[in-house]
């Protein structure tokens, strides 16, 4: 795991960049996040026998990936507990799931073909929403139970703005969420949305904050004080 700045032995949150050393981390937390969430209850069929293999199967897989795509991904660190995790998508990467090959069969093998098959549609549905110039991704981010309630997944989803906003390239973060009472969070700060997907009985939000790149801005500060 990579260092972050502060001392991470005292109670204060410390904002840490993830390795692949965090992967087993990582998984715990998005698992015990994602396991009870809407969407991918319906996505993973919930009712079948072998959820809780198919959940956790999935999340190592996407983790896995984003790491061999040297995607960002940073946490939160709490007396030396990683206590939330965030992964972001490149605007650059703007990745099609079914591009992925290896990550499609062990997605197969691992979570079964109509769960993979229902995840990439609803994959390339989000896709189809994202706005033009490119966008961040938030595909991934979750805050330890135990921990919830405390600040942490806004003081998370603030730095993952910010480092967003160190990107000239990106015109802003889109996320999705299936469970309708995180709204009036994302809805605090500054996300609206860009439209939903229809997941059997309920509504998966697709939400769009704009970020406004700080690099672009602090540069042409700087030219215009030069002149």
């Amino acid at each position: 795991m990579a260092n972050g700045s502060g001392n991470s032995s005292q109670s204060e949150p410390v904002i840490v960049r993830l390795d692949g050393s965090a992967t087993n981390e990582a998984r715990s937390i998005l698992y015990h996040a994602y396991r009870n969430e809407p969407t991918f209850q319906y996505l993973f069929d919930y009712r079948r026998p072998g959820y809780d293999q198919r959940i956790r199967a999935t999340i190592r897989e996407l983790i896995d990936l984003y790491f061999d795509l040297d995607q960002e991904a940073i946490g939160v660190m709490v007396d030396d507990t990683l206590v939330a995790v965030a992964f972001i998508g490149d605007p650059e990467l703007r990745m099609n799931l079914a591009d992925q090959f290896s990550w499609r069969i062990r997605m197969v093998l691992t979570t079964g073909f109509a769960s993979t098959r229902r995840y990439l549609d609803y994959h390339e549905k989000i896709r189809n929403m994202l706005p033009q110039p490119l966008a961040h991704q938030l595909p991934l981010m979750g805050v330890n139970p135990k921990y919830q309630n405390r600040g942490y997944g806004r003081l998370l989803l603030k730095t993952v703005e910010k480092l967003c906003s160190e990107n000239p390239r990106g015109s802003g973060l889109v996320l999705d969420t299936g469970n309708s009472r995180y709204l009036p969070f994302y809805e605090s700060e500054g996300f609206r949305s860009l439209g939903k997907i229809r997941l059997g009985d309920f509504e998966d939000h697709v939400l769009f904050r704009e970020v406004h790149p700080e690099t672009k801005l602090a540069t042409g500060k700087a030219a215009t004080e030069s002149e």
